[in-house]
């Protein structure tokens, strides 16, 4: 069975939500989509004629408002096409199971990932605003003041993570004065894609992480798909340690398991980054930081594709600054520093 049939029937079955029409191409689709005007579009990487990511640009350009959802394969070709849609511009993705999966368990494969990923793109955008208006009038705004030392930047993201943290890192120069560790929630095979990706656009070095690696100054290491990393303090340096350890809010790697273990090893010279995502992953962690007199930055809702992980800390009172990935950059450099 295709897999527009089997998102076709887990729609339909979900209460709110309609689909309003199914095409076998992205030529087709693309005629579709311009009369049946749709919320969002789910649309898969392989497609005979015009294949997703020509069909990708083309939504991009002709109806932009129109949220995209990939649809990919658990293949190290699915995971670059899929990292290449998220910086053209599709807001997330879904993979397929494995061939070997029973017919049940793809389709359940498929209804896990994907009815989270439509209610916080949609159904919960409400939650967002309700964040966004508590949050209001106790806002941090952009600090002028001389700013404590820091020793790491701890960076957590999800949903449209790749296009915030690409906005953050490029505004960075050769010479930054502290390490980088990133946990942005992907699946292996995903992440050391996304770690070239940013590494070809950014002049920090920016690798998938291993375990016992080194932190130096200047260098960015994204967590391994399905392995959480925490930061250890092991002869004098510090260092990467990853494991598989269980689901830490049904993410690994985690974002809350970094920053925990950087509260511990940092604490006051700690400066966090939460970028959109959805959930409050970085929450606990972001507690931990702020408690060790750490700081917190986070994305502003404007900007951000899900405003659940930076919301949650934003109304929690737990964010120094709330900014756009724009402005995160330069008060990240500024708060740093660099060699000249």
């Amino acid at each position: 069975m295709v897999a527009r049939t089997v998102i076709s029937e887990i729609l339909n079955k979900e209460k709110g939500l309609e689909v309003v029409g199914t095409a076998p191409n992205g030529r087709i689709a693309l005629t579709k989509i311009a009369r049946l005007k749709p919320d969002l579009v789910t649309l898969d990487i392989d497609m005979p004629e015009l294949d997703g990511m020509e069909t990708l640009e083309r939504i991009r350009a002709d109806f932009p408002a129109i949220d995209v959802i990939m649809v990919s394969n658990l293949t190290q070709r699915g995971a670059r096409v899929t990292v290449d849609a998220l910086f053209l511009g599709a807001a997330d993705y879904v993979t397929k199971a494995t061939r070997t999966s029973s017919p049940e368990s793809a389709r359940s494969h498929l209804r896990d990932q994907l009815l989270p990923k439509i209610r916080a793109l949609y159904l919960g955008r409400h939650t967002d605003d309700e964040l966004e208006r508590e949050t209001n009038g106790r806002r941090a705004h952009l600090s002028t003041g001389r700013p404590h030392k820091v020793g790491i930047v701890a960076i957590g993201a999800s949903t449209g993570g790749p296009n915030a943290l690409a906005e953050v890192l490029e505004s960075i120069p050769g010479g930054f004065l502290a390490p980088v560790v990133i946990v942005q929630h992907m699946p292996k095979n995903f992440t050391a894609y996304l770690a070239q990706r940013l590494d070809s656009r950014c002049a920090l070095n920016v690798r998938e992480a291993t375990d016992g690696t080194i932190l130096q100054p200047g260098d960015a290491w994204i967590a391994p798909g399905d392995l959480h990393i925490k930061i250890k303090h092991h002869q004098g340096k510090h260092q990467i340690a990853t494991d598989d350890g269980p689901l830490v809010n049904s993410c690994r790697p985690s974002v809350d398991v970094l920053f925990n273990s950087v509260a511990k090893c940092f604490s006051t010279s700690t400066l966090a980054v939460v970028l959109t995502g959805m959930g409050q992953d970085g929450l606990d962690g972001g507690r931990a930081i702020v408690k060790a007199g750490g700081r917190v930055i986070v994305q502003d809702q404007a900007s951000s594709v899900v405003w659940g992980m930076p919301g949650h800390l934003a109304n929690a009172g737990l964010a120094d600054v709330v900014l756009s990935p724009r402005d995160i950059g330069p008060e990240v450099l500024r708060r740093v520093g660099f060699r000249k």
